[in-house]
C-alpha cells in the first residue's frame, strides 16, 4: 500500500479554502501546507481531521490557517505546488504520500515537513526511521514487504487456485522498485507468478485494461497511486465486468466496488499526524522525532463484489474482516 497512498487522503473539506485573517485570532496564527497529489478534500476523513485539530486546540480561522495545493493526480506539478507553499512562508508542510513528501523535501530544507509516505528512507526523505536527521520526519505509511505478502496472502485464502496477479502501478512513484521487489518476494514465497503493469497518464488506464484482459490473470493488485486513486472506481468496475478480484491497501477501493483491502488505518494516521505537527509547533525539532509506523491495521472486505464475480470468502477469513460491506 502504498497512499499510498496513500494516501491517504486529501484531508479536510475546509482545507478548499484558506480561512482566515478576518477571523477573530487568539495569539499566534499557524499557516499549514497541505500537499496532495488526489484532487481535492475528501468527505470520508475531514470529519476525523478536524476533530483530531479541535483536540489539539487549533480551530480553522481562529489560530490555524490551512493553505492546500492539489495535485490531481498530476505527479509532475507536486514540485511546482510545493515550491508555491515555501514562498509563501508557511509554518509546517503536511505531505500525503511518497511522490508529495518528495517534492517537499526538495523544495525545502528549513521548513518542517510532516509526512505519510511508503520507504521514506528508500526514497531519501530521512536518513533512518530513529534518526531522521533532517527537517523532515512523520509516519510510514506501510512496511512494504510485509504488506506486499499481506495482501497476496488474503488473495490466496479467498482463491485457493491464485497462480497469476497483476499489480497496477503508477510507473513515476519514487518508491516503485521498492514496492515491485516486495511484491515478487511475496510472490516467490507463494508460488504465484506476479508482474506490474504500470501507468503514468489517464491516457494509459485503458492501455493497461487491455494488456490486462490479454494477460488473464486470477487477480488484481491495486497501488494507491495518485492517478489509480483518482480512477478507481473505473478500475473496480473493470475488474467485475472481467470477474477479476481486487486487493488493495486501502479501503477506498472496496468502498468503490473492490473485493478486499488490508493496510494501515489512516483514521490514526490522521490523527497521528496532527500530534507530529502539535509537537513541532510547540518548539520540538523534525530531526529528534523518530519515524513511526503504523500500528493499527485494518480488513475489509466487500461481499457484494464477491457476490457479482461469483466468488464465495471462506467462513475463516470472513471471521479476520475488521468490516464487511454487504
Amino acid at each position: 500500500m502504498d497512499r499510498r497512498r496513500f494516501l491517504l487522503t486529501s484531508l479536510a473539506g475546509a482545507l478548499a479554502t484558506p480561512l482566515a485573517a478576518e477571523a477573530q485570532q487568539a495569539g499566534r496564527v499557524y499557516t499549514i501546507g497541505v500537499l496532495s497529489a488526489l484532487a481535492g478534500p475528501s468527505r470520508t476523513y475531514d470529519p476525523v481531521f478536524t476533530s483530531a485539530l479541535r483536540e489539539s486546540g487549533y480551530a480553522l480561522g481562529r489560530n490555524l490557517v490551512i493553505e492546500p495545493r492539489y495535485a490531481a493526480g498530476k505527479v509532475e506539478q507536486l514540485p511546482d505546488l510545493a515550491a508555491d507553499l515555501v514562498r509563501r512562508k508557511v509554518d509546517i508542510i503536511l505531505a500525503f504520500g511518497a511522490p508529495e513528501s518528495v517534492a517537499a523535501v526538495k523544495a525545502t530544507g528549513t521548513i518542517p515537513i510532516v509526512f505519510t509516505s511508503t520507504s521514506p528512507v528508500e526514497v531519501g526523505l530521512v536518513r533512518s526511521l530513529a534518526r531522521p536527521g533532517g527537517n523532515a520526519t512523520g509516519l510510514s505509511a506501510d512496511v512494504t514487504p510485509e504488506i506486499a505478502g499481506k495482501l497476496l496472502e488474503l488473495l490466496k485464502t479467498a482463491v485457493p487456485s491464485l497462480g497469476r496477479i497483476v499489480g497496477l502501478v503508477q510507473s513515476d512513484r519514487p518508491e516503485l522498485a521498492a514496492y515491485e521487489q516486495a511484491l515478487k518476494r511475496a510472490a516467490q514465497t507463494l508460488r504465484v507468478e506476479a508482474r506490474l503493469v504500470r501507468v503514468r497518464h489517464e491516457g494509459d488506464i485503458e492501455a493497461a485494461f487491455a494488456i490486462i484482459a490479454g494477460d488473464r490473470p486470477d487477480a488484481l493488485m491495486l497501488s494507491a497511486d495518485p492517478l489509480i486513486f483518482l480512477h478507481r472506481k473505473r478500475v473496480t468496475d473493470f475488474a467485475v465486468t472481467h470477474v477479476l478480484p481486487t486487493v488493495a491497501g486501502v479501503r477506498d477501493f472496496v468502498d468503490d466496488g473492490g473485493l478486499m483491502s488490508y493496510g494501515p488505518n489512516f483514521s490514526d494516521l490522521l490523527r497521528r499526524v496532527v500530534h507530529y505537527m502539535d509537537k513541532i509547533l510547540k518548539g520540538a525539532k523534525p530531526a529528534d522525532l523518530p519515524v513511526e509506523q503504523p500500528t493499527k491495521f485494518e480488513l475489509v472486505i466487500n461481499l457484494k463484489t464477491a457476490k457479482a464475480i461469483g466468488l464465495t470468502i471462506p467462513p475463516s477469513l470472513l471471521q479476520r474482516a475488521d468490516q464487511i460491506i454487504e
